[in-house]
C-alpha cells in the first residue's frame, strides 16, 4: 500500500482542476504532495522543483510571443482577418479547419511544432477566422455560446493536429520519451520504427477530426433553434 502513497499528487491535480483552482499552484501543491508521501524532505523538494525549473526553461520562450500577438490585436488584427475571410465567397468553416489541421499535422511531422500554435495562431488568427466564415456560411451572425463553440473547437483542430503529427518526426521528446520506456524493459526499438509506426495513427486522427468538422459545420449552419417554430411562434 505505501508504494501507492505518491500517487496522491494525482487525486490533488484531480480535485484542484475540477475546483477550477489556479494550475500553477495546483500542480505545485501535487508535486510537493507526492513528494512528501515518498519520504522526501522539504529541502529536497524544493531542490527537485527548482532543478525542474531551470532545466526545462527553455519552455518559457513562447511568453516572448505574447507581447507581440498583442500589440497586433490591439491594432485591430482579429478585425481585419474577419473581414477578410468575407471576401473569399467559397471558404467554408469544415474548409478552413481542415486545411488548417493538415498544415498543423504535417509542419509537426517535419518537427516544426512551433510554427503554429495555440497563442500564436489560434487566438489571433484562426478563430476570428472560422467565426467569419461560419457566420457567412449560414448567413447570419452566431450567438454567444456558437462563438465559443466554434472557438474552442479551432482549438482542438490545432491540438489534434501538433499531438498526432509530433509522433511521426523522429527527433522530438515523444518519440524518445517511447523509446526509452521500452529500453527499459529490455525492448530495443529504432526511433524511425516507432515513427512508422504513428503514422497511420496519424493519418487516422486527420480523417477522423475531418468527419468530426463537417458535421460540427453542418450542425452549426443549422442553428440551434428551428427557423419554423419561431416564425410560428411570432405569427401567433
Amino acid at each position: 500500500m505505501m508504494h501507492w502513497l505518491p500517487l496522491v499528487g494525482v487525486a490533488v491535480v484531480v480535485i484542484g482542476f475540477a475546483l477550477r483552482l489556479n494550475p500553477v499552484p495546483v500542480v505545485v501543491a501535487a508535486g510537493v504532495a507526492s513528494g512528501l508521501a515518498a519520504g522526501k524532505s522539504v529541502p529536497e523538494i524544493l531542490a527537485l522543483l527548482g532543478n525542474s525549473f531551470v532545466s526545462e526553461r527553455a519552455l518559457l520562450l513562447f511568453v516572448l510571443t505574447l507581447p507581440a500577438i498583442g500589440v497586433l490585436e490591439r491594432a485591430g488584427l482579429r478585425e481585419h482577418v474577419s473581414n477578410w475571410i468575407t471576401t473569399l465567397r467559397g471558404l467554408t468553416l469544415s474548409r478552413l479547419l481542415i486545411a488548417y489541421l493538415a498544415a498543423r499535422q504535417i509542419l509537426a511531422m517535419l518537427g516544426l511544432i512551433d510554427v503554429a500554435g495555440q497563442a500564436q495562431t489560434v487566438r489571433p488568427l484562426l478563430a476570428p477566422m472560422a467565426e467569419a466564415a461560419a457566420a457567412q456560411q449560414r448567413g447570419g451572425p452566431l450567438d454567444a455560446e456558437e462563438r465559443n463553440d466554434v472557438r474552442a473547437f479551432s482549438a482542438a483542430t490545432d491540438n489534434v493536429g501538433r499531438f498526432f503529427g509530433e509522433d511521426v518526426f523522429i527527433a522530438l521528446g515523444a518519440v524518445l520519451l517511447i523509446q526509452g520506456f521500452y529500453s527499459q524493459h529490455g525492448i530495443e526499438l529504432e526511433p524511425l520504427h516507432i515513427a512508422l509506426w504513428a503514422l497511420p495513427t496519424a493519418i487516422a486522427a486527420f480523417v477522423i477530426h475531418a468527419i468530426r468538422t463537417v458535421l460540427f459545420a453542418k450542425r452549426l449552419e443549422r442553428g440551434r433553434g428551428t427557423p419554423a417554430t419561431d416564425t410560428t411562434q411570432a405569427a401567433d
